[in-house]
């Protein structure tokens, strides 16, 4: 009913299918799905139940008022306060529409596209990604293109197929995971700390050693990467990353991450690795995580890794990035890859992990301008 519909529009995370749906992307909880509250628009959608509005931001757990989130300033409009006005007044508008039928003349969906800042450092010293608020009428964005980039060989990332489909391997140590560099969760501090950073080792982040050097530079993170753009690529929606793998044990996992790769500049003389959006999947669980399977050495499966839907703009001579790799801890449990029951394992062993180019992609929910 109405008033049910108003008073619980706006509990913590958007939990549950109600009309009206927040999604802090790409940096929001992790408890939650990694595509929930959109799943949930979906859903409701889907079955014809509406009105549906949906509110995307770049913002960290309970810090919509904020436009620094983790090294990254998005700049003085990525506020929900620049658009909306005081939080609780705009609350209030909403409760009025929904039991008085005041009109709301807010867009059904509000998505903030991150990036178009200068790329400098401000003078509270953190990169200037900046972004802007973008009105939609429907979630996914009308008009948005599923884009396949193609993984080659080399450690391109190119939106023909290679023409040679040759496997990259890696050996992944369960002692010693790719540590967590900022990201989307939340209560893991001071252990872990969301939001977007440069995706190089420091002493501020758990698990990371001296030298303190790119997360790309290690052995077991395969870095893939678009050339220098010439035109500006925007994307906005739900991102996938396509993969066709093999272990030479019974289990292990796989992870992405989406990266815009700034050029080298005055302020930051190695470019800046800027974390978009994550995710993970045991391979266990890849055909049906109710029937889980465990694989035999050889074995080349497809799967499917879900990252959160986000929105950016990559401009021109900036590189689209994509680090797969097998762990990033602590905000994903460490695989021991041994087969072993989840959270009972006594033994962890190394494993060899493969990427199979050619079919392999990330699908990018490109949007033209």
């Amino acid at each position: 009913d109405a008033v049910r519909l108003a008073t619980d529009v706006y509990l913590p995370d958007g939990a549950g299918p109600f009309p009206v749906i927040m999604e802090r992307t790409p940096y929001g909880r992790q408890e939650t799905s990694r595509s929930e509250i959109t799943a949930n628009y979906l859903g409701l959608k889907q079955a014809g139940k509406g009105p549906r509005r949906l509110i995307l931001g770049p913002w960290t757990h309970g810090d919509r008022s904020c436009s620094v989130f983790g090294d990254v300033s998005f700049g003085a409009t990525a506020p929900l306060d620049h658009w909306a006005g005081d939080w609780r007044a705009f609350r209030l508008r909403f409760f009025d529409h929904v039991i008085k039928g005041t009109p709301l003349l807010d867009p059904n969906v509000w998505i903030f596209v991150m990036g178009g800042g200068s790329g400098r450092r401000t003078p509270d010293g953190h990169l200037d990604h900046g972004g802007q608020w973008m009105e939609a009428d429907d979630w996914p964005v009308p008009g948005s293109v599923m884009t396949p980039y193609f993984l080659q060989p080399s450690g391109g990332l190119d939106l023909e197929p290679p023409r040679a489909a040759e496997p990259v391997s890696y050996d992944f140590d369960p002692s010693r995971p790719v540590p967590t560099i900022g990201g989307a969760f939340s209560s893991l501090e001071p252990i872990a700390q969301a939001g977007a950073f440069d995706q190089v080792e420091t002493a501020n982040f758990f698990g990371c050693t001296p030298p303190y050097l790119p997360l790309a530079s290690r052995s077991d993170v395969l870095v893939f990467q678009t050339s220098p753009l010439t035109n500006a690529v925007r994307i906005v929606g739900p991102v996938e990353v396509e993969l066709w793998v093999e272990t030479d044990g019974p289990d292990t996992d796989f992870t992405a991450k989406l990266i815009d790769v700034y050029p080298p500049s005055a302020d930051y003389p190695r470019g800046y690795a800027m974390n978009l959006t994550d995710g993970i999947i045991r391979l266990r669980y890849a055909e049906d995580p109710a029937h889980p399977r465990l694989r035999q050495p050889g074995e080349i499966t497809r799967i499917v890794v879900t990252l959160f839907p986000t929105a950016n703009l990559f401009t021109s001579g900036h590189r689209i990035r994509l680090d797969v790799s097998s762990s990033n801890f602590p905000k994903f449990d460490v695989n021991p890859n041994t087969g072993e029951p989840d959270g009972a394992a006594r033994r962890k062993r190394i494993a060899r992990n493969t990427i199979h180019t050619g079919l392999s992609a990330i699908i990018l929910p490109v949007l033209p301008s």
